[in-house]
Order: structure tokens, then C-alpha cells, then sequence
């Protein structure tokens, strides 16, 4: 691996990991927490993300229990995951929420697979703008006559090469996301 790729090594690891987090969003059949991930809510006067005010479990397929550590702001957490969207039904159990997922519809699965391929796309640009920053410095390099013709042809073979590998990655997780969102 040339050094212009090495040096834009972490930022092509980077597009991959946040593609893999904000997936993992997307709603499957089966409960999952981190579908409350980036949830804010108000409480003691400031923002707060929901997992540091609260234990959150999987006590089953189909639900997910959210117990406070501070009964006093159960209104607040069921008002923030009303608010969300998430597609899911609170029920707010006096001491602790239960979410239950309402079973997926095929056309659900369908608008999640299109959210999923919109996701992708996004990642695959990203990608995208590493690659020509990638390139910009290899031309900038020939033009500065640091590295010969024949070096700047190599690297920018081998740039593609590294490029269609991390596309390759990113399809495998998309395929893998969209086989749990299509799965009853």
C-alpha cells in the first residue's frame, strides 16, 4: 500500500464504522437498543443522551425495557422517545417504559430497505471524497515531480483497488442489514 493511501487509511476506516453505526438504527424484526442510540433528552435542565440516564435491556424479541435510575424523570424519557419517531409504541409502566416494536409490514421492510440503500449511497459518496483527496495528492506529487509517471499510475491503480474493496465491504453490510430487515 502506497503512502498517500496509508495516510487517508483512517478515514476510509472511519466512512465503513459510521456507515455499520447508522445502520444499526434501522429497525429489524427483533428489538435491538441500539435504536435508541443519539436519543437526547431533557432532563435536570440539559440535554442528555438516553443511555446515560437510563439501563436500557432486552428482556424479549419484540420489546425493549427502559429503566430509569431516577423514577423522577420517567415523563421526561417517554416524552423524548415519543418525540423520536421511532415507530415505536411506549408504555410507560410507572417506574420503567417498555417499547414494543409493532410488527414489520412489507411495505415497512421496503421503505427500511430504501432508507438503507439511501444510507449506503451516502457512504459510497464519502468514499468518494477520500478517493479524490487521495488522487489530488498523488497528482500534486508528479506535478511537484516527487514521484515519476509510472509511481503515479501504480498509485492511482492501487487507490482504485483500495477503493473497490472498501466498496465491496460496504455491500457485504448492506447485504447483511437487508437480509435481518426482510427476514419475518
Amino acid at each position: 500500500m502506497n503512502k498517500y493511501i496509508q495516510s487517508k487509511q483512517k478515514d476510509l476506516i472511519t466512512v465503513i464504522e459510521f456507515f455499520k453505526k447508522d445502520i444499526a438504527s434501522l429497525r429489524t424484526g427483533r428489538a435491538n437498543p441500539s435504536i435508541l442510540d443519539g436519543i437526547q433528552v431533557e432532563a435536570y435542565g440539559a440535554k442528555t443522551q438516553l443511555a446515560g440516564l437510563a439501563s436500557i435491556s432486552v428482556p424479549e424479541a419484540r420489546s425493549i425495557l427502559v429503566q430509569p435510575w431516577d423514577k423522577s424523570i420517567i415523563k421526561d424519557l417517554e416524552k423524548s422517545l415519543v418525540t423520536a419517531n421511532l415507530g415505536l409504541n411506549v408504555i410507560n409502566e410507572g417506574d420503567k417504559l417498555r417499547l414494543i416494536l409493532p410488527t414489520l409490514t412489507e411495505e415497512n421492510r421496503r421503505e427500511l430497505v430504501k432508507r438503507l440503500n439511501e444510507k449506503v449511497e451516502a457512504a459510497r459518496i464519502s468514499l468518494r471524497q477520500v478517493r479524490d483527496e487521495i488522487k489530488e495528492a498523488i497528482e500534486q506529487a508528479f506535478k511537484d515531480k516527487e514521484t515519476s509517471e509510472d509511481d503515479k499510475f501504480r498509485f492511482i491503480k492501487e487507490l482504485d483497488e483500495e477503493i473497490n474493496n472498501r466498496n465491496d465491504e460496504l455491500k457485504k453490510i448492506r447485504d447483511r442489514k437487508e437480509e435481518e430487515i426482510m427476514t419475518i
